[in-house]
């Protein structure tokens, strides 16, 4: 009988760790990374990983491992136990826990694994500073020099917060690892989208992840009173990033590969009043692709688009970069040792890129890298609804332990 990890232990996990940044009229779980919410779970967690007898560290840009010795160089598993705004239960959090229970499975049964072998919790996954932040610090990705600068959406530092929780933001890039301390990386994610679920599929086997461009534009008119300028005259930076909203989207429909999407997730107005024109519209745009030379072709052809629609409008728009974030194929071994513990279990696959971004993007540039994925039901996810059947959760984690093994030696 195949080794199989604790489903109970597993469950009262999940559960626990969601009561940390629960929101108090119930919607949900906010727990963005340093905030007190985020600090009492790392505290929890380092709890729970010390209780299944692993070593532990937290390293200076705020990632917590919990360790197992062995010989060689390790294989890691893990995710994030940040969240984002009334999000749900597992994403992130899964990978993490799952982790935490296949090396305490694999230390209670005294199964065979030769290599060292590590769980991690990276810190602000989920990007209120930047994005990937803490395996961006790992893996040597983090540009020091706009660490002073990094801040949320609602303006807080990342060196305050940081501080807050007890971290000097300028020794964050000691976090950087040595490639030759690792020999593979694996992460179990919900997918966040419907396609196992809709298929009935237990495992998806994530064959590479999205790159990701995210653009601010600032369209700039005039204001003007809003009763007595004639529609005509008007140079309303409103409309302007209306029209290049909707330009942009139906640009990427028709030039992208079929799986590019975007997306306009904030839009200010100044000044923001009902009785004038609006001066400047900032809008938040993203960029998600499979293909980098698609992907830095459509990022190209809407900042092209953005100053026609400008032109055109007498207005002007600047275009500023806020992140950039490369595609990443996974590593053949990782995605053999997933499809190997898949049929050692009698579990059925299915090949599919993610179309999210997740911290085994930056880990594949320093070592082999993969994923797997179980079925979110309904495909729901950042969201207070989000939630994976418990079976899914426990045949995919049992994927996971399989996949540990292997890759474990």
């Amino acid at each position: 009988m195949a080794a199989a990890i604790s489903l109970p232990r597993l469950k009262g996990h999940i559960e626990a760790l969601s009561t940390f940044g629960r929101n108090p009229d119930g919607r949900g779980i906010t727990r963005s990374c340093w905030s007190p919410a985020h600090e009492e779970a790392r505290a929890w967690l380092l709890g729970k990983m010390k209780a299944a007898g692993l070593e532990t560290r937290v390293d200076p840009a705020g990632n917590t491992f919990g360790m197992l010795p062995g010989e060689g160089a390790a294989v890691l598993t893990g995710s994030h136990i940040d969240t984002v705004p009334e999000g749900g239960p597992l994403d992130g959090a899964l990978g993490v826990l799952a982790g935490l229970e296949c090396l305490q499975t694999i230390k209670e049964a005294n199964l065979p694994a030769r290599r060292p072998l590590a769980v991690v919790a990276w810190s602000d996954e989920e990007g209120r500073y930047g994005g990937l932040f803490g395996s961006r610090a790992f893996t040597g990705k983090l540009d020091v020099a706009q660490i002073p600068t990094l801040r949320s959406v609602d303006g807080e530092l990342l060196v305050d917060a940081m501080a807050r929780a007890g971290y000097d933001a300028s020794r964050a890039a000691e976090a950087r690892c040595d490639p030759r301390t690792l020999n593979a990386y694996i992460e179990l994610h919900i997918e966040q989208g419907p396609h196992l679920d809709a298929a009935r599929i237990p495992i998806g086997l994530v064959e590479g992840i999205v790159g990701i461009r995210r653009n601010r534009l600032t369209f700039i008119g005039e204001a003007d009173h809003a009763g007595t300028t004639p529609m005509a005259s008007r140079k309303d930076a409103f409309l302007a990033a209306c029209e290049y909203a909707l330009k942009a989207r139906e640009h990427i429909v028709r030039k992208g590969s079929g799986r590019s999407v975007t997306n306009f997730g904030r839009i200010e107005l100044h000044p923001g009043v009902s009785n004038i024109v609006p001066a400047r519209a900032l809008l938040l745009q993203e960029m998600r692709e499979l293909d980098a030379r698609i992907l830095a072709r459509l990022d190209r052809e809407c900042v092209t688009l953005a100053r026609g629609v400008a032109r055109r409008r007498g207005l002007r728009v600047i275009v500023e970069t806020l992140s950039r974030t490369e595609p990443a194929r996974c590593a053949p071994r990782v995605m053999g040792a997933v499809q190997a513990a898949c049929e050692t279990l009698r579990l059925k696959w299915k090949q599919m890129p993610s179309g999210a971004g997740h911290d085994a993007q930056n880990l594949a540039g320093v070592t082999e890298a993969g994923m797997l994925f179980i079925p979110s039901r309904g495909g729901r996810s950042h969201r207070p609804d989000e939630m994976s059947d418990w079976r899914a959760i426990g045949r995919g984690t049992n994927a996971l332990l399989h996949t540990l093994l292997r890759l474990a030696g």
